[in-house]
């Protein structure tokens, strides 16, 4: 059903569905309940699991509890010394700031209302004698992570403590159901379901492309499937008021940190009560921050936050916000989901967004209110960050949505559900495969992969099972599958997850006394990847935490440093992670190059570049790739245009590049963009192509993703990296042990050992064909490479040019940075960045 704010709230419609309490407190604050909010409790009182797609600030979260909250009040409170009574509703968010967030914002309408109602808090950050406390005396309503569930329906008092379980709301749902954090959630809504066969699930979410995936995915699939859940979807609301930075400056070509821009984010950080600066990597936040900390003439309170800081840090920062104490947070995906800052005017996007739905979460920070227009300013990196931005500005204000598809469920989740599951209590197969195929991404999940899956966790698999180690579940006299030991369950409970970072080590600040020894204690700023420190010696500096800092050494897990003498960092910071241009914003890239009416919208500067792109060789049309060849110094280069983003790129270089070596043109190196990709070769690449030495049409030709894909696979490293998350998911690999934990290389060298073996002995293995899915729907976006060679094929247009083009500027400004091996080493260009933009703009 679909609700588009038209359907008047009626008064005997309100007292039938909500008790007093709450129609004293509606008519005390001068507000009526809206419409979506009635109509989803009127569903959800009846019986019916529901999904509520809403904009920003229309009162989801309210509307999700609404059903929880009209429930207990009826209940009432349970009386001291009755039997054990379970959680009541299980709220279940993607971030822990989330859920402390809703547990401020719920706790104070509970309280003006003096609903009898407990709601707490269960995440990683949770105090463990809190958390042992929950299990014996649970509140009514319990916030939390996927995580914490899987560790409570792993325990033996799972059915005890989820019996009476009648709502599970699920925030922001668009963000859970497409990772494997979603797929191990699934296989515990499907357990869930087995507890509480009463339990009903509400989906919350602003920005969905697809619903029906989630309605199903709300309710139990497998071989009798449930009606999808039921459907309000609120329209309306204030369009909100988003520009793009205007800007005098020279807009750069190439890059990602968008330094020319700082002094115009400060302005508008002066004219606002709170700006909240959305960043797209850690790196960035750390720079951006840096930069605005040195123009900061006015002393404004300007804090940071993203995933590598230290808990409590990032949780004076929300206090902080939350108590209007700030002007400016600069922040990586951590604040981006549903939290509730009040104050916050506008929201700066610096960078491109990757996403129109990305987008239309994070700027739904600002005016957090239905009925007010969210403010945010786009802040474009390089040239073709402009088009971008202006790609998804116009995609917001058409309400087009480009959150990604349900996956099909991962194996090495479903490994590591297999044992919590037996940690709990011995498991029936035929009981937990129906289970199991209840949850939406395993509905198709065969018996016989479900076997294969069991026989891995029981034994580790034909090549392992030798291994006594490997055997973490054996099969009782009735058939049912328990853990070999008790040993097994607790080493379960410290390695569950599905989010697989880099080692991380403590950073923690020190001081030199005069003799320079380095003192014990400290404060400790946060964590930083391993692979990063090891590429430091003593006396190197670099940027964390919003600070210029030395390094010191490494101490056990720690890794010490100083503040630095220089502001200047000799090492910049370390990179966090890199989101994917969506298949949405790539498409509508290429209709606006094709497209010159549409460039009006764009600034001059953008617009003469496009033009004289134009005049020097061509723009490609939108379903068109064009390639464009040229010399330059003693190498050849080839730019192709592809737009599909760098992990598509990436891969396509990779197998391009190996064509091109069988061909003759003894290719150098490659490099990717999210827009492009360029390869260079000491041989004449526009002449063999323009002598039919070299073609286009074979060279991109689709059959690249057969014979071709396998043979890098086999070679690269790739698979090894990507077998290594797979082991740790599954529990094949464990890196946490009572007392210790296995360095990042410790693992990294355990999991290439097993790889080699299973490789040699057993190649079918299930954690091989979980390894090899992972790389071709991520690291390599093999289904989004084979779509666009199939879009091409037959549309492919060649331009052979005396000198590099004004388009292909930005990807030559990266040259140098990746290389493939060949008959030639690759000698990285040198050139200034103002010497390659005069030759291309040059008469």
């Amino acid at each position: 059903m679909r609700v588009d704010l038209v359907i008047p709230p009626s008064s005997g419609r309100d007292a039938a569905l909500l008790p007093r309490p709450f129609l004293k407190w509606f008519a005390e604050k001068g507000w009526q309940p809206r419409p979506h909010q009635l109509e989803l409790l009127s569903r959800a009182t009846a019986g019916e699991s529901m999904l509520l797609i809403a904009p920003t600030g229309a009162g989801k979260t309210l509307a999700g509890f609404l059903p929880s909250l009209t429930d207990l009040t009826r209940r009432g409170k349970i009386p001291p010394g009755s039997a054990f009574t379970g959680i009541h509703t299980l709220y279940i968010s993607p971030l822990k700031a989330l859920a402390v967030d809703i547990e401020r914002n719920l706790m104070k309408p509970v309280s003006e209302m003096g609903l009898t109602v407990t709601i707490e808090n269960r995440t990683g950050d949770t105090p463990q004698a809190k958390r042992q406390r929950q299990k014996l005396s649970p509140p009514d309503i319990l916030l939390t992570t996927p995580e914490q569930v899987a560790l409570l329906l792993a325990n033996k008092e799972a059915e005890r403590f989820f019996k009476d379980l009648k709502y599970v709301v699920l925030d922001e749902l668009h963000s859970l159901v497409t990772s494997k954090r979603g797929h191990l959630l699934s296989l515990g809504l499907g357990r869930l379901r087995r507890h509480a066969p009463q339990m009903q699930t509400i989906g919350l979410s602003a920005t969905v492309a697809h619903p029906m995936d989630l309605q199903r995915w709300l309710v139990p699939q497998g071989e009798h499937p449930a009606a999808p859940a039921g459907l309000v979807h609120v329209q309306g609301g204030a369009p909100p008021d988003i520009t793009i930075l205007d800007t005098d400056k020279r807009i750069p070509w190439s890059g990602h940190v968008s330094t020319y821009a700082i002094p115009e984010v400060y302005e508008e950080i002066k004219r606002h009560k709170t700006t909240l600066i959305f960043v797209n990597t850690r790196f960035q936040a750390e720079l951006l921050f840096q930069e605005l900390w040195t123009i900061n003439d006015d002393n404004l309170p300007i804090a940071l936050h993203h995933g590598s800081l230290d808990a409590g840090q990032r949780r004076k920062v929300e206090a902080a916000m939350a108590a209007n104490k700030l002007r400016a947070v600069v922040a990586t995906s951590t604040l981006d989901l549903g939290l509730d800052w009040g104050d916050v005017d506008l929201v700066v996007h610096v960078g491109a967004p990757k996403g129109a739905s990305r987008l239309a979460q994070r700027i739904g920070r600002s005016n957090h209110r239905m009925d007010e227009p969210s403010k945010a300013i786009l802040v474009p990196s390089n040239r073709f960050e402009v088009m971008e931005c202006q790609a998804a500005l116009d995609a917001n204000y058409l309400g087009a949505q480009d959150t990604p598809p349900v996956g099909e469920g991962a194996l090495d989740v479903l490994a590591q559900h297999i044992l919590g599951m037996a940690c709990a209590e011995p498991f029936d197969p035929l009981e937990l495969y129906a289970e199991i195929t209840s949850a939406s991404p395993y509905a198709e999940l065969s018996w016989e992969m479900f076997e294969r899956a069991v026989d891995f966790v029981a034994t580790g698999g034909y090549a392992l099972r030798a291994y006594e180690r490997y055997a973490k579940i054996r099969k009782t006299a009735e058939g049912r599958w328990r853990v070999s030991n008790p040993q097994i369950a607790q080493q379960y409970r410290m390695n569950l997850g599905t989010i697989v970072e880099a080692t991380e080590l403590n950073v923690r600040l020190v001081k030199r006394n005069a003799r320079g020894t380095i003192g014990r204690g400290g404060l400790s700023l946060g964590k930083v990847e391993e692979y990063f420190l090891e590429q430091l010696v003593q006396g190197d500096t670099f940027l964390f935490a919003g600070k210029v800092l030395r390094f010191e050494g490494i101490r056990e897990n720690e890794c010490l440093v100083s503040n630095a003498a220089s502001m200047d960092p000799r090492i910049p910071a370390y990179a966090g992670g890199k989101f994917p241009l969506s298949t949405y914003l790539a498409d509508q890239v290429r209709g606006m190059l094709a497209d010159p009416d549409r460039w009006q919208a764009l600034p001059d500067q953008v617009r003469d570049w496009l033009a004289l792109q134009t005049d020097r060789s061509m723009l490609p049309a939108r379903d068109e790739l064009l390639i464009e060849t040229f010399p330059r110094g003693k190498r050849f280069f080839m730019i192709a245009y592809c737009f599909e983003g760098r992990l598509a790129h990436q891969t396509l270089g990779m197998l391009l590049t190996r064509r091109m070596e069988r061909a003759g043109a003894r290719p150098l190196g490659f490099v990717a963009t999210d827009y492009s990709l360029a390869v260079w070769a000491l041989n004449d690449l526009g002449g063999m192509i323009g002598q039919g030495r070299l073609s286009l049409g074979d060279l991109f030709d689709e059959d690249m993703l057969g014979d071709d894909l396998e043979a890098w696979l086999d070679e690269s490293y790739m698979l090894k990296r990507t077998f290594r998350n797979c082991a740790v998911i599954s529990g094949l690999i464990e890196r946490r042990h009572p007392g210790k934990e296995k360095t990042g290389r410790q693992v990294t060298v355990s999991t290439d050992l097993i790889y080699d073996v299973l490789r040699s002995h057993e190649p079918d293995h299930i954690l091989l064909e979980a390894t090899r899915r992972d790389a071709a729907s991520g690291l390599l976006d093999i289904g989004r490479l084979g779509d666009m060679l199939a879009r091409i094929k037959g549309h492919i247009t060649h331009r052979d040019l005396d000198r590099v083009s004004p388009l292909a500027v930005p990807i030559m400004l990266e040259i140098g940075r990746e290389t493939v091996p060949g008959e030639a080493q690759d000698a990285v260009l040198a050139e200034a960045a103002e010497e390659l933009i005069a030759e291309a703009m040059a008469p």
